[in-house]
């Protein structure tokens, strides 16, 4: 892992490692360890024109990027298709694709680095506030979690398309009859995974469980199989981006409150799905 420089070194112009060291400061929380909030692509010494944040740092978020002028792109997500960024085996293959969006990064001067452990680390978890804000939930838990909540009584297909309309999902599924009466939610965020999905329904007392993405075999026919027993009414997939992409937005208001050298910007990604119908 690439080290940081002196939080303290702040110039008119700083470095994306200043940046960064400046960011990793102000989370109040240290980075786990084998953390995959480091530096993907690009020189972190390079000077800093402005910062893009992002969801996801597909091909189409660094040219729109790069054509407001920013050259530090923090991501949530992977930059190359896979959590740790592991690039061997595609290299190896020499593979097209990866090759056209290294050539577009060193053509234009980027530099990528993932912002993904640490806003989950902090208290609150940032990404889930800004997902909680998204949906206008801040006044609904159930408790004290951040993932079970009481909502306005209404239908398993209403409520699916609320929460698709407010975090700008283009194509949400569900799973149970969409007449079927629900108020009371538990809701995951992006990808993580089948135990924490059964362990937001093992909470208990809920009518649908929403959730960003996972394996057709795991939660997915978790949900089928609790909804065929009786025990849950609903299942809504979000899709990943959309399940957490307002707490990336989240984050660029929060970056603003420490960054004026240069400006910070949020550059939604685009959710990659399309409804049919």
């Amino acid at each position: 892992m690439l080290a940081f420089a002196s939080a303290t070194a702040q110039t008119a112009t700083p470095t994306a490692s200043q940046v960064i060291a400046r960011i990793v400061e102000h989370t109040g929380v240290a980075l786990p360890n084998a953390t995959v909030d480091t530096f993907k692509a690009g020189d972190p010494n390079t000077p800093v024109r402005g910062i893009a944040v992002t969801m996801m740092a597909t091909l189409d978020i660094l040219q729109r990027a790069a054509a407001k002028g920013h050259n530090l792109i923090i991501t949530h997500e992977p930059t190359f298709y896979s959590h740790r960024d592991e690039l061997t085996a595609l290299e190896q293959e020499n593979d097209p694709v990866v090759a056209a969006k290294k050539k577009f990064i060193a053509d234009h001067g980027l530099v990528v680095w993932r912002f993904h452990d640490l806003p989950h680390t902090m208290k609150p978890d940032m990404i889930t506030t800004g997902i909680v804000h998204a949906l206008g939930w801040e006044a609904n838990p159930r408790g004290d979690t951040a993932t079970l909540f009481q909502v306005k009584p209404t239908s398993l297909e209403d409520l699916a398309e609320t929460m698709g309309k407010r975090l700008n999902s283009s194509a949400v599924r569900i799973v149970g009859d969409p007449k079927a009466r629900v108020s009371r939610v538990a809701l995951t965020q992006g990808f993580p995974g089948f135990a924490t999905n059964r362990h937001a329904y093992q909470l208990g007392g809920i009518d649908v469980l929403a959730i960003g993405e996972d394996h057709e075999w795991e939660t997915i026919e978790y949900a089928t199989d609790a909804i065929g027993a009786g025990k849950l009414k609903g299942l809504i997939v979000l899709g990943h981006i959309s399940s957490e992409q307002a707490g990336m937005d989240e984050v660029t208001k929060w970056l603003k409150t420490f960054i004026a050298e240069v400006p910070v910007e949020f550059v939604p990604t685009r959710d990659p799905f399309r409804s049919l119908h």
